[in-house]
């Protein structure tokens, strides 16, 4: 009877597997599987914040949520990878790099097929403890420390939900337009409510994909913008403008999960700022752009999933500091900022230990075809001169991605480096400047990983 038993039970698990196989089978070569997922990451207790050096206690209280989304791909050949978005200031190599050995470890994703991007909000948690090593006790310590370790434990099992809600669909991409975006290089912000014309280079793009079931309803919105999520400074924590948008447009179409990613934002600002009227109203601004391509006619892509990946050597301009150099930075407290003179302690305590300062970073390169679509993706606050030079090699419609896999300084432009400035003075070495080189490193190296993707300038 027992052995009867079993036997009905594994014909029957064969049925449901095979069930399960034929309904993941693309219909045809437009149709693709995707599956969604989120998870809220607003921290349940008052935490410090990140992105603001004038903070100086940790959060009051909540107002809005903060989420973490999956969008997860399976083309016709049956190859897979995951978009993740969320509400974070940033996500260092220190978090991305497990995240994805575990993934790697239990989905058999590689680090090609898996893009990590963040909002940067700036009235979200910290994740990162170097810069608050030296201002916070140790219970506020444990606190980001213990956040940080769940958010890992919940990206990784919302990968796996995501894997596991997938159905078929069929992908559409566009692009649309908003104009909130001001490069604050270039405009004085305590004068923008008077300037009758913009200066410096910015991207207002708003690259949008849908994925439509088979029934005809959307159910994925992936949409992207290139700015600062700093419309917010507060206590309270927020998801900023780009938080704004993605809950309006889940109003808007019941049941989707829209996802927002950041672009090569590094040097743009939400112009003028500080108030929630101004983030809603900024929020709304890319919801209505993203559902004017939404109902717009949006290009159909072929079931074809291409992806690459790479960590390229970027050099530091300058020898890195010596233990004299840092200990006069740390000395000068008249000059040097609270941030500045703690990460000079943590670059001596490394010295101390008889540790090597680096000379060069590892940095995040990949490329996607999801078919006609191509998606660059790019660690570290990006300057739009990159949007705008890809653009002009790949073609208008690229879609470009900055704070992806792993977010570690400012990336300057050829340009802003000979110009200087906030942007152009630093790197993970914070008192070394990125090689002056770096540019043409980055683009180059795009260049490579696009011929391996079958796309060509």
């Amino acid at each position: 009877m027992r052995t009867y038993l079993i036997a009905i039970l594994l014909f029957v698990s064969i049925k449901v597997l095979s069930a399960n196989e034929d309904a993941l089978t693309p219909v045809d070569s437009l149709s693709w599987m995707v599956g969604v997922s989120k998870v809220k990451i607003t921290p349940s207790g008052s935490i410090w914040m990140g992105g603001y050096a004038f903070r100086d206690h940790a959060s009051e209280d909540i107002l809005s949520d903060l989420y973490a989304k999956a969008i997860a791909l399976v083309d016709k050949n049956g190859r897979k990878a995951v978009i993740v978005t969320a509400d974070l200031i940033n996500i260092p190599k220190y978090i991305s790099d497990p995240i994805r050995d575990e993934l790697a470890l239990r989905m058999g994703l590689e680090r090609a097929q898996i893009i990590l991007n963040i909002s940067h909000t700036h009235s979200g948690p910290a994740v990162v403890l170097e810069p608050l090593r030296f201002e916070i006790n140790a219970a506020e310590q444990k606190t980001v420390e213990n956040y940080t370790e769940k958010l890992k434990t919940q990206i990784v099992r919302l990968v796996a939900d995501a894997f596991g809600t997938i159905q078929p669909v069929r992908l559409y991409s566009g692009n649309g337009v908003a104009r909130f975006a001001v490069n604050r290089r270039n405009n004085t912000e305590s004068l923008i409510a008077q300037a009758t014309e913009l200066k410096g280079p910015s991207d207002h793009a708003v690259p949008v994909i849908k994925a439509v079931d088979m029934k005809g309803k959307i159910v994925a919105i992936l949409f992207g913008y290139a700015c600062h999520a700093t419309v917010l400074g507060s206590y309270q924590i927020s998801a900023d403008y780009p938080g704004y948008a993605q809950t309006m447009l889940e109003k808007m179409y019941p049941g989707v999960v829209a996802s927002f990613f950041q672009g090569a934002g590094g040097d743009q600002n939400p112009l003028p700022r500080r108030s929630v009227p101004l983030a809603k109203q900024y929020g709304s601004e890319l919801a209505v752009a993203v559902e004017r391509v939404l109902e717009s006619d949006m290009k159909s892509l072929t079931s074809n999933l291409m992806t690459s990946y790479s960590e390229t050597e970027l050099k530091f301009a300058n020898p890195v500091p010596t233990r004299q150099e840092l200990d006069k930075m740390i000395d000068d407290t008249k000059t040097n900022a609270p941030w500045i003179i703690n990460k000079a302690k943590l670059l001596r305590a490394q010295l101390d230990k008889g540790e090597t300062l680096p000379s060069s970073y590892p940095y995040p390169v990949q490329v996607w075809r999801l078919g006609e679509q191509a998606v660059i993706t790019l660690g570290g606050e990006i300057v739009v001169d990159y949007a705008i030079q890809l653009k002009r090699i790949f073609g208008k419609q690229l879609f470009v991605m900055g704070y992806s896999n792993d977010v570690m300084e400012y990336v300057p432009s050829a340009r802003i480096i000979v110009e200087g400035g906030y942007e152009g003075s630093r790197s993970p070495i914070f008192s070394t400047p990125w090689r002056a080189d770096i540019e043409s490193r980055i683009i180059q190296e795009i260049i490579r990983l696009a011929e391996q993707v079958g796309l060509r300038p």
